[in-house]
C-alpha cells in the first residue's frame, strides 16, 4: 500500500494506492456505523459490488453509465435519494466508478446539507490517475462540459489497480491519455518511462499500472496543493490539452467522445500550435503525436468527425479565459507547459482550419 497525503488548504486527506481489502478499517470508520452509501453504475456494481460488500455493509444508489449521468435530472435524483435516506454529515458517501460517477457524486455530496464527506473509489484509469484527486466536481449543462460545479475535496481516495482488469480497451486508452499528460506538463522522465513501458501498461501489467497511477496522483497532489481552487494559474497546467478537448467533446455531442480521447487529441493540438508559434520543436510535437497514436488514441480532428470550424466558438467559453482572451496551456517542449496570456483568435482560427 502506498500512501500520499494531500494538503488542500485547510483540508487534508490520504490517497491510497493498493488493495481495497487493506482499507477496510478506513472505510468502516468513514461509514460511521451505518451501511456505506455507494453511488455507482450498474456495470461497476455488478462486477465489483460483491467485493466491496464483502468488506462492509453497503447501500448502493445506481446512476447511468458515463457522461449521461452528469446532468440536472440525475443530480436532482441523487439528492432526492440522499434525502430519502436522511443522510447526515457524520457519515461519508462513496463514489464507486469512473470520472463521471466521481463528478456527480462529489457535486451532490458537496451540495447536500452544505456538504457530506465523499470517498472516491475510482474504477477507471482516468479516475485513478487524475479526476478522483483534487476536489473538482461538476455536471454538464447547456451543451457545455463541466459548466456547473464546485470544489469538494474527498475525505479519502483509494485507487486499486486490480479494478482496471475489467476495463474495456477504449476506456483504458482514454485514461492513459491523462497519465501521458503528467509527463508532458512537468515530468519529462515520466513521459520517457511511458515510451518504454506504456504498451505493457495497456496490455495489463499490474506493476506498471500501479506505478503510472502513483506517479500521476503524486504530480497532481503537488499541483493541487499549490493552487487549491484554481486561481493562481499553477493548477491550470492540469488542463493541458483540455481547452481543445472540451470543445471537441461539446462539438461531437457530450458523451460521444470519451474525455481522455479528447484530451489526447487536445494535447496533440497544443503541441502542434506551440510548434507553429515557434515555442517548441516540431520534433517534440511529432514525438507526442506518435506516442498517442501508438496507444490507439485519435490524433487528428478529421478522425473524430468534428467540424473544426465549430471549435473556436466553444473555446471562447473556457474557464481559463480572462478579459475575452483565449488562454491556452501551451508548451516549450516535453515537460515544460505554461499558461499563455492569450492566443490571437485569427491565428487560432487559421491553425484549426489547417489542422488535419
Amino acid at each position: 500500500m502506498k500512501n500520499l497525503t494531500v494538503e488542500a488548504g485547510d483540508e487534508r486527506y490520504d490517497v491510497l494506492v493498493g488493495r481495497l481489502e487493506d482499507c477496510r478499517s478506513r472505510l468502516l470508520a468513514l461509514a460511521a456505523g451505518r451501511p456505506l452509501v455507494v453511488v455507482t453504475e450498474p456495470k461497476v456494481w455488478r462486477l465489483h459490488g460483491p467485493r466491496l460488500e464483502a468488506l462492509l455493509p453497503c447501500d448502493p444508489i445506481l446512476v447511468p453509465e458515463g457522461e449521461e449521468a452528469k446532468d440536472w435530472p440525475h443530480l436532482q435524483a441523487l439528492i432526492e435519494a440522499f434525502t430519502a435516506r436522511n443522510l447526515d454529515r457524520s457519515a461519508a458517501v462513496a463514489a464507486f466508478g469512473g470520472g463521471s460517477v466521481g463528478d456527480l457524486a462529489g457535486l451532490a455530496a458537496g451540495l447536500f446539507k452544505r456538504g457530506l464527506p465523499i470517498v472516491q473509489l475510482p474504477t477507471t484509469l482516468l479516475a485513478q490517475a487524475d479526476s478522483a484527486v483534487g476536489g473538482k466536481t461538476a455536471i454538464d449543462a447547456f451543451g457545455q462540459k463541466n459548466l456547473v460545479g464546485m470544489f469538494h475535496q474527498p475525505r479519502l481516495v483509494i485507487a486499486d489497480v486490480s479494478l482496471l482488469d475489467t476495463l474495456d480497451e477504449r476506456q483504458l486508452r482514454a485514461g492513459y491519455a491523462e497519465v501521458v499528460k503528467y509527463g508532458l506538463i512537468r515530468h519529462e522522465a515520466l513521459f520517457e518511462w511511458l515510451e518504454g513501458h506504456g504498451a505493457a501498461l495497456l496490455a495489463g501489467q499490474r506493476e506498471y499500472r500501479e506505478e503510472a497511477v502513483w506517479q500521476s496522483v503524486a504530480a497532481k497532489a503537488r499541483t493541487v496543493e499549490a493552487d487549491v481552487t484554481d486561481r493562481n494559474g499553477a493548477r491550470a497546467l492540469l488542463n493541458f490539452g483540455h481547452t481543445f478537448a472540451h470543445a471537441l467533446e461539446s462539438a461531437a455531442g457530450l458523451g460521444t467522445m470519451l474525455h481522455g480521447e479528447a484530451v489526447g487529441l487536445g494535447m496533440v493540438l497544443a503541441f502542434d500550435l506551440s510548434a507553429a508559434l515557434g515555442l517548441c520543436a516540431h520534433d517534440d510535437a511529432r514525438r507526442v503525436r506518435a506516442h498517442l497514436e501508438a496507444a490507439g488514441l485519435p490524433v487528428t480532428i478529421a478522425a473524430t468527425g468534428v467540424d473544426s470550424a465549430a471549435l473556436l466558438p466553444l473555446m471562447r467559453t473556457d474557464k481559463k479565459n480572462e478579459a475575452g482572451a483565449i488562454r491556452l496551456v501551451l508548451t516549450r517542449g516535453i515537460g515544460d507547459a505554461f499558461l499563455s496570456e492569450g492566443v490571437d483568435e485569427t491565428v487560432l482560427a487559421d491553425f484549426l482550419a489547417a489542422a488535419p
